[in-house]
């Protein structure tokens, strides 16, 4: 389980990486709410732990920026506003739990695991575009009633790109969030492997989803 965290802090921010890193999870930080958009927009994490009073861009606007682009990654709030209306705002913004500053790192964990609960045990859930459904926790992909199987590597290129559909992804965006390694994965692996994809969802169909926007990148949309 990938988790984002975007605190700027220094202390929280080590102490919550710190604890999460003890209870198995992987971590990435991010230290203002600009540089915690872009990784939260263009990565593959299965939750978001998110500070409210931020640099560049506050926790809330990221939260509401995140849901306008239609990117369902639970999102864990920590605040030092303790009031109901505060609380309210966050939750209206689209964050799915809270934390009130200073916290104990018992309690982070624990709600961390609810929201990855609340999901099924896994926080990125089923993705439908059109036709095409992609189950997480069963790892089955299905185009209509045609079940298809992928390799594992398929499997999470096809998930990053229906996490991010409508949204074009540079070949280098796919490479470090899917391989995460966009140095040593060439654009000619990535090609390839969406050349798999297509073969594989898009066969036998009059209407494609994989889709290459030339000079771009590729996308999946309905």
């Amino acid at each position: 389980m990938r988790v984002l965290i975007v605190e700027d802090e220094p202390l929280v921010a080590r102490a919550v990486e710190r604890a999460l890193l003890q209870a198995g999870y992987q971590t990435e930080v991010a230290y203002d709410g600009a540089e915690g958009l872009v990784r939260a927009q263009a990565g593959a994490h299965d939750l978001i732990v998110l500070d409210v009073l931020l640099p560049e861009v506050d926790g809330l606007t990221v939260c509401r920026e995140v849901r306008q682009q239609n990117i369902q990654t639970p999102i864990l709030l920590l605040t030092a506003r303790d009031a109901v209306a505060d609380r309210v705002r966050g939750l209206d913004a689209g964050a799915d739990d809270y934390v009130t500053k200073p916290f104990a790192t018992e309690e982070l964990l624990a709600r961390v695991r609810a929201l990855s609960r609340r999901n099924g045990g896994n926080p990125a859930g089923s993705l439908r575009v059109a036709d095409l459904i992609l189950d997480r926790a069963r790892h089955d992909v299905w185009r209509g009633d045609r079940q298809i199987e992928l390799t594992p590597t398929e499997f999470e290129l096809l998930a990053y790109l229906m996490r991010h559909a409508g949204q074009v992804l540079s070949r280098h965006q796919i490479a470090e969030n899917v391989w995460h390694d966009a140095t040593s994965t060439g654009s000619k692996m990535v090609e390839l492997y969406i050349h798999y994809l297509r073969n594989k969802i898009d066969r036998q169909t009059s209407h494609p989803l994989v889709r290459t926007v030339r000079g771009v990148g590729y996308m999946v949309d309905g």
